[in-house]
């Protein structure tokens, strides 16, 4: 009887003792959760494409759940409600973000320069000087838009309203319409609206650059269209998933700027815009990767200059040195 006990004392301590080591050498599965980037549709989605498709193959560094929006408020009601740790939006934005935030988002990098163009339907303009009694159509009352052509045309001697006309209409869509079908007309238009209209009028042509006229004029600052923001919680918990992100993007917009087919062809499987739009427009679409202290300078002028136009447009104030992420 005793030596039954003792057989099955033995027994049970065994069967613990194996259990216990069969625990211990379990490896706990640690659960990563997608880093959640979001951008707009346009040269800020068309710079991520690389590294979206790269995700998508389970080849990027990090794991991501990027989201493509058609507006900025759509990414504004995505940072109220805490859903997002990074995104590319206007620049502007980011400086209104950050001081209704208190300072809760950083921005990283700028990745889209000038997307503004004059362009005509017709042969009739050279230069600035030549929109002199003319009228030209736009997006953006109020908005930079307005401000950064007010900005070029002023400093160039041209009195709005005086000088020259300005005729706002709610939608670039609408603008793109109406310079396709009416011979020798003017607008203000970003990329890609302009390739898009190009696609169905082969006279609209680009006049000049805005990013070129700007540059002639402000030596400290650039025209700035896009820039990537972080949420400083999710930066300040993950700072070398996030310098990972910066290296990938930086990777993904050097490859779409120097493999035009490729990377047409992932934006229209993207559904970003049209494969045939996006061939016209990547060249013209200024995407690019600044990061650091000439980050700073270029945004900080860029930035100063809408601050004068109005106030309202970056927040009421302009962000303090808090505002710029360096690594």
């Amino acid at each position: 009887m005793k030596k039954s006990i003792y057989i099955l004392i033995v027994s049970l301590l065994v069967s613990f003792f194996t259990g216990c080591a069969g625990e211990s050498v379990k490896t706990p599965v640690e659960q990563i959760e997608p880093i959640r980037v979001a951008s707009l549709k346009g040269p800020t989605s068309i710079g991520l494409v690389k590294l979206m498709k790269q995700n998508d193959n389970e080849e990027s560094k990090n794991k991501y759940d990027f989201k493509i929006t058609g507006t900025a408020d759509e990414i504004i009601a995505l940072i109220g409600r805490g859903e997002l740790d990074i995104a590319a939006i206007p620049a502007n934005l980011a400086s209104v973000l950050y001081n209704k935030t208190n300072g809760n988002i950083n921005v990283a990098a700028i990745n889209t320069l000038g997307v503004l163009y004059i362009v005509e339907n017709g042969n009739t303009l050279d230069s600035i000087e030549d929109l002199r009694g003319k009228t030209i159509y736009s997006t953006g009352k109020g908005t930079t838009p307005e401000h950064v052509l007010n900005h070029v045309l002023n400093s160039n001697g041209i009195e709005v309203g005086q000088d020259v006309t300005i005729e706002y209409k709610t939608e670039s869509t609408e603008i793109a319409t109406l310079l396709a079908s009416s011979e020798n007309s003017i607008a203000l238009l970003p990329q890609p609206f302009i390739a898009a209209a190009q696609t169905k009028n082969e006279n609209i042509r680009v006049v000049f650059s805005m990013d070129e006229a700007w540059n002639r004029l402000e030596e400290d600052s650039s025209l700035v269209t896009g820039v990537v923001i972080v949420n400083k919680e999710f930066l300040n918990n993950n700072k070398e998933s996030f310098d990972l992100f910066l290296d990938e993007y930086n990777d993904s917009v050097s490859y779409v700027n120097k493999n035009l087919e490729e990377s047409a062809a992932l934006v229209g499987n993207l559904d970003i815009i049209p494969e045939a739009v996006a061939k016209k427009a990547i060249p013209l679409c200024n995407m690019t990767f600044i990061e650091g202290t000439e980050m700073e300078n270029r945004l900080s002028g860029y930035l100063g200059v809408l601050y004068n136009a109005n106030p309202d447009s970056v927040g009421g104030k302009l962000p303090d040195e808090g505002f710029y992420y360096k690594r």
